[in-house]
């Protein structure tokens, strides 16, 4: 469905919105694409949750994707994909995070708790960080490893130290989200 512009309706209440923060969108066969600047990510999230024409109540995925072999500027991209139960419809909303050494962008586990796990993956497997993150540690990795494995430009034959096996600490028993 497209409005008289050729647009889809929810794209152009995002662009009503958010104007210049938004980059550039995508729809084709109702798959909507929208992203936004960094700047205006988490406040673009909150609004395709909160706002009654969207209700996107269900984070379904948070990833990344590293575009350094693309040659395209910046490097990183947050990807994050929501479903509306109410309205059965599907989004997904990109962000790039302006730093390639030191990734960072919201974290949007205030507006969907869900998001907590993901974004801590993130982090661990490219180094991108999550400001906000109630527990931003490595998840996949153990604490001594170097680098980010999902990094295009970490090195395959890289030897990691190794370590010795320990008990699990009382405090990863629980795995607080």
């Amino acid at each position: 469905m497209t409005d008289a512009t050729g647009e889809h309706p929810l794209i152009g209440r995002l662009r009503e919105q958010f104007g210049d923060a938004i980059v550039e969108t995508h729809a084709f066969r109702g798959d909507l694409t929208v992203v936004v600047t960094p700047e205006r990510y988490h406040d673009a999230a909150r609004f395709l949750r909160d706002d009654p024409e969207c209700s996107f109540d269900f984070l379904a995925d948070l990833t990344a994707v590293d575009r350094l072999k693309l040659k395209q500027k910046p490097r990183f991209e947050v990807v994050v994909h929501f479903y509306s139960r109410e309205k059965n419809s599907r989004i997904r909303l990109k962000t790039r995070p302006n730093s390639d050494g030191e990734p960072s962008v919201q974290s949007l586990t205030d507006l969907y708790p869900a998001a907590s796990w993901p974004e801590r993956e993130v982090f661990d497997m490219f180094g991108i960080r999550f400001a906000g993150h109630p527990n931003l540690k490595r998840l996949l990795m153990y604490e001594e490893f170097s680098g980010h494995p999902l990094r295009k430009d970490y090195p395959v034959n890289k030897r990691q130290p190794l370590i010795e096996e320990r008990p699990i600490p009382d405090d990863r028993l629980g795995m607080t989200f």
